[in-house]
């Protein structure tokens, strides 16, 4: 689907920047009209995919993380969150509950995170290559919240 319109940054996979991306991400889909619980779901996913990249990409060098926004159609916003880090072994394994490679201090519960508050979520990954997170969330036009 072709985007009415589109926003990327990059920015080094640093623990601070997980702010920024927030903040990019809400002040983009603020052209949408989105409920507040509509933007809190999709802040909270873009936190727990800039966190993976911060935590699991890059664990032992500083990388980038690309974050690539685009409206499709009238009412959709698509987030792609990705990195060229060390990427994922076994996506299916990472992406089940309470799984993590982060130690003790990780739930592993950050895809299941962003699964539950999007529409859509494909995750793509090659070992030594890095890893994409695409998230697609509708936001309802206000007619139909009521």
């Amino acid at each position: 689907m072709k985007s009415k319109n589109y926003a990327k940054f990059e920015f080094p996979a640093k623990s601070c920047n997980e702010a920024f991306a927030r903040s990019c991400v809400a002040a983009f889909a603020a052209q949408l009209d989105p409920t507040i619980d509509e933007l809190g779901d999709i802040k909270t996913s873009v936190s727990e995919a800039v966190t993976n990249a911060v935590v699991h990409a890059y664990p032992s060098t500083l990388g980038t993380i690309y974050l690539k926004l685009r409206i499709l159609g009238e009412d959709t916003i698509e987030i792609t969150v990705k990195d060229r880090g060390k990427g994922i072994e076994d996506v299916k394994m990472a992406m089940e509950p309470l799984f993590t490679t982060g130690g003790d201090d990780r739930s592993g519960m950050g895809f299941t995170i962003m699964d539950s508050f999007m529409d859509k979520m494909k995750v793509t990954s090659r070992p030594g290559k890095g890893t994409s997170v695409v998230m697609c969330r509708r936001i309802r036009a206000k007619n139909e919240l009521e």
